[in-house]
């Protein structure tokens, strides 16, 4: 490789962290996800452990997509590992949809106003079973 290969190559990995940086920040700041989680799990006062979490979480998911590292670890940590990863993606839709008010426009839209519970639950259950058909059918237990 050149050195205005090389040079492309960083230029271009850079600005692609700097525009995916600049959406996340833009998705937890406009839209105040990490403010409303914390007034929804009343934790007001570590509202900057959940900002220095973001960060971290960011820092550290970067390094690992660029590192691809291969972890021996049991099977036993399958559960707990899949717990903490659905324990945030829920939360982070949660609190997305919370924000947005996406459900009771929704729910006024297709006409079902008075169903809106029902129409959770089913969203929740449906999530559960997507999830709990993945780990058994798609994940290898016993590699």
């Amino acid at each position: 490789m050149t050195t205005l290969e090389i040079l492309l190559v960083v230029f271009v990995g850079f600005a692609g962290g700097l525009a995916v940086g600049t959406g996340f920040v833009a998705f937890l700041v406009v839209l105040g996800v990490i403010p409303r989680l914390t007034q929804l799990t009343k934790t007001v006062k570590r509202i900057h452990a959940y900002e220095w979490s973001a960060i971290a979480g960011a820092i550290v998911g970067g390094w690992i997509s660029l590192r691809h590292p291969v972890w021996q670890l049991s099977k036993y940590w399958l559960a707990p590992i899949g717990l903490l990863h659905g324990i945030f993606i829920g939360m982070l839709a949660a609190a997305l949809t919370e924000v947005l008010n996406v459900w009771p426009i929704l729910a006024k839209r297709i006409g079902v106003d008075d169903k809106i519970v029902i129409l959770l639950m089913a969203l929740a259950f449906g999530k559960v079973a997507g999830s709990l058909f993945h780990w058994v059918y798609f994940v290898d237990y016993f590699h």
